[in-house]
């Protein structure tokens, strides 16, 4: 309720108005003005209702100066959002910014006394930079790898390291755009010398020199903090150290602070962003006063009731991993029943996209607007399937957090290529429409692009580039079946003329249309109808989440996706990936427990699964073979051991099959991990098989590589495939 709606009648003074319709506990929020102050507010709660009435109270009772406090966020539309609502309520003159806006201003005003001279200019992007700095060193990149990089600088960047420090840190964080860290640690050096070249400093460059020149020049900290009295700081599980770095200063050991967040929607690490900083406020400031929003008013009682499943549902995964998972508030519906959570098992991914969309048209047609309906993803590289079968079904959709599929470089790359070898193939006569010809075409051609059988072992834009180019070669696996028994069969340029198509026909209006997002563009936002799709192993959790820690933050990330549904909610899955394909996908292990007959198949809507021929058990989660411990990655299960354990191969032969693996990789002109993971290396060598039939038993040994490497892999481990199954 803000004071604008309060009646002039109204006789109450205008800071009890203030506290008109706040619950209990939002109540003790909004009169707790003084001191260090934690709120630990589940999604849903009225979190910005609390401390936006908190500061108006504040203000209009004389406890705050509205020019002394600062209020931060940690986007511009969050923070938007808090100044709408703080005029609202009378008290338009308080600042609220996002971090980065903060410190610009801070930087643009002290910086003629601090550092002298006109200030650099500021960069907008980091991708001309890097790719000049790749050049300096002689590296060869693409858009993708240079996307992946500016990712890891930034994180580099706001965990405070620099080029002679990130190697220190750099341990566990992978190949990002698919180098080590010691080129990576280069290249950051030569980024840095670029900008100095240039005369220009990035976003990150602006939070380090502000706290650098709070941490030199007293007069300036004095300043700021003769400015700013008292703060707030709203998500506060997303800061990273170098914000809290900056907060810090600012503060400069006063503790007139308020906090807001919820360490079970922390799911933005990989970025730098850790709730370390919102659990251990209590210990930093002891007199803290604690204060617990549980009450839900945005969602049903059985979205919030499988929200709650959901966390409650975690297990312990080692003490590292439970250390940093904090106790998740329970969450209490306010609003009327609503209709169960929906569970969906299809057969595959068309057949799954187009049960979401005929879901989608009956809501609609049952009123619900477009615009109130979401459909979330763990990846972009899903969206082209739901915008073509919401194109089908004549509905509109717009596309966050990420381009229109067909507008994307690397789809757009992918369709050049693909027109220019069916010109040449219809000119020498070799494009015969044959069955299977088109999708192994279509391989051949977008290797070139970097499209491997195996996905990517890393996430970023090298993973997204993946799964679009994936996606089209799905798509000319599909129409080489429906259509291959057409007169002429299904030609390369009958693709290429399919894929113009269908890349006119999705400009749909986006204004009114059901939203497309990833589940991480999601954070903050809420719809009357939501759908989470693709919820399968390998995808939630993702396949690259291969450690406790990540497996927990994906966990979070779904519980997000939830979260954001205020009265419909549907999850959905498919059992294979292309109609008629192998069914070796299984619903996600988040979803175990929360489905109905989660000992079996989901039964969902009245018509149970859509698609599926085959009705599969859920697999029980493996146990470690030598402790008997839960394992909770891809990468335990391949070798059937918790990290936990000490491994039990022999060194020398774990670095034979290693320095084969290169040498095939380099043949073959793949990356190594193409050829065998690690973790499957790991499961090799740790159970030496001794026969085809013993290797192929082994986890992340499909046929395919059976057929190439088996050989090979067992004369190594100084065994001999029998003839009878070569």
């Amino acid at each position: 309720m803000t004071v604008d709606t309060v009646p002039v009648t109204d006789e109450r003074s205008l800071e009890e108005r203030i506290l008109d319709g706040l619950d209990d506990e939002q109540r003790a929020v909004a009169t707790t003005l003084t001191g260090p102050l934690c709120v630990l507010a589940g999604a849903g709660t009225g979190k910005t209702r609390a401390i936006t009435h908190r500061i108006a109270y504040g203000v209009h009772s004389g406890v705050y100066n509205p020019q002394r406090l600062l209020a931060v966020t940690f986007t511009a539309r969050a923070a938007a959002e808090m100044r709408t609502r703080l005029r609202d309520l009378g008290v338009g003159t308080v600042q609220a910014r996002t971090f980065h806006a903060a410190a610009l201003r801070q930087l643009q005003f002290f910086w003629p006394q601090a550092v002298g001279g006109p200030m650099p200019g500021l960069l907008d992007h980091k991708a001309q930079l890097i790719a000049e700095a790749a050049r300096r060193l002689r590296l060869s990149t693409d858009r993708a790898a240079i996307r992946d990089l500016a990712a890891e600088l930034e994180w580099a960047k706001v965990s405070m390291l620099t080029p002679e420090t990130y190697l220190q840190k750099a341990s566990g964080r992978g190949e990002p755009g698919g180098f080590d860290a010691t080129a990576v640690a280069r290249l950051f050096q030569a980024y840095e010398d670029v900008k100095t070249d240039r005369n220009v400093i990035d976003f990150e460059d602006v939070l380090l020199i502000t706290v650098g020149i709070l941490q030199e020049d007293p007069r300036v900290a004095a300043t700021v903090r003769d400015q700013y009295r008292h703060f707030v700081v709203d998500e506060y599980q997303d800061v990273s150290p170098l914000q809290q770095r900056m907060l810090d200063l600012w503060l400069g050991g006063r503790d007139e602070l308020c906090v807001v967040g919820d360490a079970s929607q922390t799911i933005y690490s990989f970025t730098g962003a850790t709730s370390r900083h919102l659990l251990e406020f209590p210990r930093r400031y002891p007199e803290a006063q604690i204060v617990k929003l549980v009450r839900d008013y945005r969602s049903t009682p059985e979205v919030v009731q499988l929200a709650n499943s959901l966390l409650a549902g975690r297990r312990s995964a080692g003490p590292a991993a439970d250390a940093e998972w904090s106790k998740p508030l329970q969450l209490l519906a306010q609003r009327p029943n609503g209709p169960a959570p929906e569970f969906l098992e299809c057969s595959d991914d068309e057949a799954e996209a187009a049960a979401v969309a005929a879901r989608i048209k009956a809501l609609i047609g049952a009123g619900t607007r477009a615009s109130d309906i979401a459909v979330l993803f763990r990846t972009n590289g899903q969206s082209e399937a739901y915008e073509q079968a919401l194109a089908s079904a004549g509905v509109g959709y717009q596309l966050r957090g990420g381009e229109r599929f067909f507008a994307r470089k690397e789809v757009r790359d992918a369709i050049l290529q693909l027109r220019s070898a069916s010109r040449i193939m219809a000119t020498d006569g070799s494009d015969d429409g044959g069955p299977g010809t088109v999708g192994q075409l279509v391989r051949d051609i977008l290797a070139s692009l970097g499209y491997t059988e195996e996905p990517p072992g890393t996430g970023g834009a090298v993973r997204e580039r993946w799964e679009s180019l994936a996606a089209l070669v799905s798509l000319a696996d599909d129409l080489a079946v429906t259509r291959g028994a057409a007169p002429g069969g299904f030609r390369l340029e009958n693709f290429v003329a399919e894929l113009q198509e269908r890349a006119v026909a999705q400009h749909a209006p986006t204004v009114q249309g059901v939203t497309l997002a990833s589940l991480h563009s999601a954070k903050g936002l809420e719809w009357e109808a939501v759908f989470l799709v693709g919820l399968s192993e390998g995808l939630m959790p993702i396949s690259f989440a291969d450690s406790p820690e990540a497996i927990d933050e994906e966990r979070r990330l779904l519980y997000v996706g939830i979260t954001r549904a205020r009265e419909f909610l549907a999850l959905s899955w498919s059992t294979a990936r292309t109609p008629g394909g192998r069914a070796n996908r299984r619903a996600s292990r988040f979803l175990d427990g929360l489905r109905p007959h989660s000992d079996g198949p989901a039964v969902g809507t009245p018509a149970g699964s859509v698609g599926s021929r085959t009705r599969r058990k859920s697999q029980a989660p493996a146990s470690c073979r030598v402790c008997g411990s839960m394992l909770s990655t891809g990468a335990e299960r391949k070798v059937g051991r918790c990290s936990n354990c000490a491994p039990t191969y022999e060194e020398a032969t774990f670095e034979s099959l290693r320095s084969w693996r290169l040498q095939a990789a380099k043949e073959a002109e793949v990356p190594a991990y193409v050829v065998f993971t690690d973790a499957t290396l790991v499961a090799i060598a740790e159970a030496r098989p001794q026969s085809m039939t013993e290797l192929a038993a082994l986890a992340g040994v499909g046929p395919a590589k059976l057929e190439r490497y088996g050989h090979a892999v067992l004369e190594i481990l100084g065994s001999r495939a029998p003839d009878e199954e070569a």
